[in-house]
């Protein structure tokens, strides 16, 4: 089952990515019960999240480019809160 995130942790990232990338269009998705016993697993949850993100950003540039972008973005979260996070990052007009 996936839900929605709607924690602290995502709404942060959510915010940050709104701030840097100006997104067309946002899903984050809180995967973190998917991973209960596995590495990185937080009981706290909001470990490991999926994204799928488009922005005009993204024009140009290849996927290690727009993931560089989504990490720097994120910054300090993704060193110290959040442990797995699977990226789709397109620009608009995009598949």
């Amino acid at each position: 089952m996936t839900m929605t995130a709607t924690g602290p942790i995502a709404t942060e990232m959510l915010a940050r990515l709104h701030s840097a990338l100006s997104p067309t269009r946002i899903e984050l998705t809180d995967d973190s019960e998917q991973h209960r016993g596995h590495g990185g697993y937080n009981p706290a949850g909001e470990s490991h999240f999926s994204l799928q993100i488009e922005s005009p950003t993204f024009a140009g540039k290849n996927r290690v480019q727009r993931q560089r972008l989504v990490y720097a973005a994120l910054g300090d979260l993704m060193r110290e809160r959040v442990h797995a996070l699977s990226i789709r990052a397109t620009a608009p007009g995009e598949e």
